[in-house]
């Protein structure tokens, strides 16, 4: 016979399980797809145990300032800003995109600064994806000082760097997750930030070659207006402490 003791017994030892189960525990939710994902195309670009397929900007291996921390991948600052660290630099994934839809979360340190980087090209001569990427800024808007740069807020969190605010102004705070996702489709692209679609523009437009003339690009690469049609998806290293997780994608 099941007693009143018994009961309190049992609601007791779930209490205790909940309370003593692992951190991490919480972690296996992430960096996986769903029965309807998986039908629908999506493909994880981070299995959140491993580097597999990420590695440095033109190098064949995974620099050793990044690691794999609880489910995230995670740049270690080195407070040099964007020189780095030696065993730092940009990654990628090493496939190329040209027409997808991408999905993600970030989190930055304090006064941190990072980017999320798509269609960027390698070559011998360049030394950062930023040199040929439209970049989605990842930042800590209240602390670092790029957030009152540029034009009318175009350095924020969620714009496309130097070139158009994102609008609304919806991330959140350093140390919170932000969950953002870029359409490309045939040149037309969208910048959404949690929830919300935070930048739209075409590329290669006599609109977008005007508004690179206007940036700081083309005195750093005269060509950066010529964005690549297909190219790699890319995080940045500035220096700062940043993590990244639950990096999906699907091809349009």
């Amino acid at each position: 016979m099941i007693t009143f003791r018994m009961i309190q017994m049992s609601i007791f030892a779930i209490f205790i399980f909940m309370v003593m189960a692992p951190s991490g525990a919480g972690a296996q939710k992430h960096n996986k797809l769903t029965k309807e994902e998986k039908a629908d195309g999506w493909m994880l670009l981070f299995d959140g145990k491993t580097s597999k397929g990420w590695r440095g900007f033109n190098k064949s291996e995974f620099p050793s300032a990044w690691s794999i921390e609880d489910g995230t991948l995670h740049m270690t600052g080195s407070g040099r800003g964007e020189a780095g660290a030696r065993d730092g630099g940009d990654i990628l994934y090493d496939k190329e995109f040209q027409n997808f839809h991408v999905k993600l979360e970030w989190k930055i340190s304090e006064g941190g600064n990072s980017g999320i980087f798509y269609l960027g090209q390698e070559r011998d001569d360049l030394d950062y994806i930023w040199k040929t990427a439209p970049e989605m800024q990842v930042l800590d808007n209240e602390r670092h000082p790029d957030a009152k740069m540029g034009k009318n807020g175009n350095r924020q969190a969620g714009s496309l760097y130097d070139l158009i605010p994102a609008n609304p102004q919806n991330a959140k705070p350093a140390g919170e997750w932000n969950q953002v996702e870029i359409k490309v489709y045939k040149g037309s692209v969208w910048h959404i930030q949690n929830g919300e679609v935070v930048v739209e523009y075409h590329l290669w437009t006599p609109e977008w070659n005007a508004l690179v003339a206007g940036s700081k690009f083309p005195a750093l690469n005269k060509d950066w207006a010529d964005v690549a049609a297909k190219g790699y998806f890319g995080l940045q290293d500035h220096g700062d402490d940043v993590w990244f997780r639950n990096i999906k994608i699907k091809e349009l």
